[in-house]
């Protein structure tokens, strides 16, 4: 195994994205772009109230409107033989996991689908929609965490269970001590992609399925479970995807009504939610209250902290996540504690959002830090170099690698820290309060098990499959960058990654800063065993830059393959291994309406080799920009009278658009970590955003003396 004292590659600019083209010139086929024989279209009719029972439900306007081919509701809905497999008849078919539709006649949640029209037509099926009417037995519903967090339990089955070591009420009793509560409202996805299904059963026994998700093979197997059907009978693919930050990581219920109706009309159904659904069907970031108790001697060495979260989940389904998580570890400190719990509400699941559980921890982690370093006078960057962990704190194992340090030095270096003020509300430009703030991120750096097949054709392509999807982060490019590199006499342009197809070897869903990592190595191990093959084929006495074509056509032989399952290596268990991000903010705020303008953002990640720099840069940047929305702009508004959002469509939920965002520098440590995977890279899709939330906060308190401790960071709470 490979250490990371070995040789550094250089850090090149690296291949174009090799599916840019396609996607500028609108070639590009996303899911809702296909189009079959025989198309109708879904659309559903949703509950008005948050909490009850339909007493009734009057379909005939719909049924008999023009171009319906059905009205699937909880009365008439086919069944789905995964849900009644191992069911309890005295209990709803929705307790205590995933919400089913049409199963029953509960209502869950406001907005929660009731009925399905199935029309040859979208708009003949949004109009039947339209004419369907329920009546209601109502019950109180609850939806406010704040109001219900006496509520809160810690989870069941262990999960996100409470953590101590050493005596963490050590901190009440320190020189300097900071405790304060923080709050993370509702996030909700919001991709430009809407979420879409399209379902075609091939025979009574095969469906194909286009559809947006993060994995295929998952979609396979749930599709598989629920219809119970063999494996291969289910064919799921997804060629390109509108973003998804989440949202599309799980097979929801909407995607199973999709098939089922499918089946039920003997034509292909397409389902594209609406913008509006969106917020209420695919998940979200839960609204999460965190308490940080902390407590550092007069020198500024920690010792004891408390961090504490409540977060919002269902009714039915118990949704965690790590937001105390990075609290454990990151800084070392010999006494912590965190307590996890949740709330059940009358709401859909909540989901994984991009940096899920880290970035709402690390808001009040890193905003916590910042309040310790104000009251001890000295640099935020200071203080965290004094709290450096050399060892994990939690497990007490070395960090495979860590450059954190050099990463605060080249991200301070660039913003012009040496700018910055201590005492807040000093410094201005042009009649606005100027501030300069720091955040860390941090994100587990894993390598899964991937399956791939490499193959060199009679053509001199290099072919190389698997199902992996690629969710707009530029995984095809950077798979071909790692092909390149070892078959350095194939030309880009002849390196075909084929992706997005559940018939191709298994590859896991992509989210958790794992897909470099995992499908990369197993890229790598496939493309050296062909080479390795391939000489084998020529014998000793052949060139290590063999001409394939000519190989090939002496041999008589269409192709060389190989296919290669890696995974990472057993000593990853002796390590700790993450990827870190340290981020910079300069903001201006205008003192008279409490506008904030993000005048400069520098984000350093320190995430092993670079593979490919392009779409990396691409990652850092868009990350940056979700952190400056999760800081500035975005909330889910909910009217808890009526459990309903207020702000469910682009106009009202506030994303950052060109004008909000400044040039963003991207720097890189490009320290490889050979002991992860043999590229020497880490994930850096969730560090990209993990901690920028606290950065801006930060820069905020440092230009106006005002602390925001409850997110989004707006001018009313700067002024009122």
């Amino acid at each position: 195994m490979k250490n990371d004292t070995q040789h550094t590659p250089p850090f090149t600019e690296g291949i174009n994205r090799v599916d840019g083209i396609l996607k500028v010139t609108g070639a590009a086929k996303y899911s809702a772009e296909y189009e079959l024989p025989g198309m109708s279209y879904a659309v559903f009719a949703i509950s008005t109230i948050t909490k009850g029972t339909i007493a009734s439900i009057d379909t005939k306007a719909a049924e008999r409107a023009p171009g319906v081919l059905a009205v699937i509701t909880h009365l008439n809905a086919p069944k789905v033989p995964g849900y009644q497999t191992g069911s309890d008849p005295d209990k709803p078919a929705t307790s205590g996991g995933p919400l089913k539709f049409f199963v029953d006649n509960t209502v869950k949640y406001n907005g929660q689908p009731i009925a399905m029209v199935v029309a040859d037509s979208f708009e003949r099926a949004t109009h039947a929609a339209s004419l369907i009417k329920a009546q209601y037995n109502k019950e109180p519903h609850e939806t406010d965490t704040e109001k219900n967090k006496a509520k809160a339990a810690n989870p069941k089955g262990g999960r996100g269970g409470d953590y101590k070591r050493g005596t963490p009420d050590d901190w009440k009793t320190a020189a300097v001590k900071v405790e304060q509560e923080y709050v993370v409202p509702i996030n909700v996805h919001n991709p430009m992609e809407l979420s879409v299904t399209l379902a075609h059963w091939t025979a009574d026994d095969k469906v194909t399925v286009y559809a947006k998700t993060q994995g295929v093979k998952s979609t396979q197997n749930a599709i598989a479970q629920a219809f119970k059907l063999p494996i291969e009978n289910v064919q799921v693919t997804t060629k390109f995807v509108g973003g998804a930050f989440g949202n599309a990581l799980r097979t929801w219920p909407h995607e199973i009504a999709t098939v089922q109706a499918a089946k039920l009309v003997k034509r292909p159904v397409k389902t594209v939610l609406t913008r509006e659904l969106q917020f209420n069907t695919v998940g979200y970031r839960p609204y999460t209250w965190q308490k940080i108790s902390m407590g550092a001697s007069a020198d500024g060495k920690l010792t004891g902290v408390i961090h504490e979260a409540t977060a919002q989940t269902s009714s039915f389904e118990e949704f965690t996540e790590g937001t105390v998580n990075m609290t454990r570890f990151m800084y070392a400190c010999p006494s912590v504690g965190t307590i996890y719990k949740i709330t059940p509400l009358d709401v859909n699941t909540p989901t994984w959002m991009r940096g899920p559980g880290e970035a709402t921890g690390a808001f009040a982690l890193e905003s916590a830090m910042d309040e310790l370093a104000d009251k001890l006078g000295i640099d935020p960057i200071e203080l965290r170099i004094r709290n450096h962990a050399d060892t994990d704190p939690e497990n007490g194992k070395p960090f495979s690698s860590k450059n954190l340090k050099e990463a605060y030095q080249m991200g301070a270096d660039k913003i012009g820290w040496s700018n910055r003020i201590l005492k807040p509300g000093t410094l201005t430009e042009d009649g606005w309060l100027v501030g300069y703030g720091m955040g860390t991120g941090v994100f587990g750096a894993g390598r899964g098990r991937a399956t791939v097949k490499a193959a060199i054709q009679a053509d001199g392509t290099l072919l190389i499959q698997t199902s992996v999807t690629d969710i707009g982060v530029g995984t095809g490019t950077a798979m071909t960058q790692i092909a390149s590199e070892i078959f350095t006499n194939i030309p880009v342009k002849k390196i075909k990654f084929e992706l997005g197809d559940s018939s191709l070897p298994p590859s896991p869903t992509q989210g958790g800063s794992a897909i470099t990592s995992t499908v990369g190595g197993a890229v790598h191990d496939a493309c050296t065993q062909l080479k390795e093959k391939f000489q084998q084929l020529i014998g000793n006495g052949g060139t290590d830059k063999p001409d394939y074509v000519k190989v090939l056509k002496e041999k008589n032989m269409p192709q060389v393959d190989v296919t290669v399952t890696s995974s990472g290596s057993t000593e990853m268990r002796n390590f700790s291994s993450y990827s870190y991000s340290v981020h910079f903010i300069k903001v201006k705020v205008h003192p008279k309406t409490g506008v904030v303008r993000v005048d400069k953002v520098v984000s350093v990640a320190d995430s092993g080799h670079i593979v490919s720099p392009k779409t990396a840069r691409s990652q850092i940047v868009g990350g940056a920009i979700g952190g400056i929305g999760m800081a500035l702009m975005e909330e889910g508004l909910m009217d808890h009278r009526y459990g309903r959002y207020v702000n469910n469509n682009y106009a009202d939920y506030h994303v950052p658009i060109s004008a909000d965002i400044p040039q963003i520098d991207a720097l890189f440590v490009n320290k490889p970590d050979y002991r992860v995977n043999p590229m020497g890279a880490k994930g850096m899709g969730e560090i990209a955003l993990i901690g920028m939330s606290a950065a801006v906060a930060n820069a905020v308190y440092n230009a106006t003396g005002k602390r925001i401790r409850e997110l989004p960071i707006t001018p009313d709470k700067l002024l009122g």
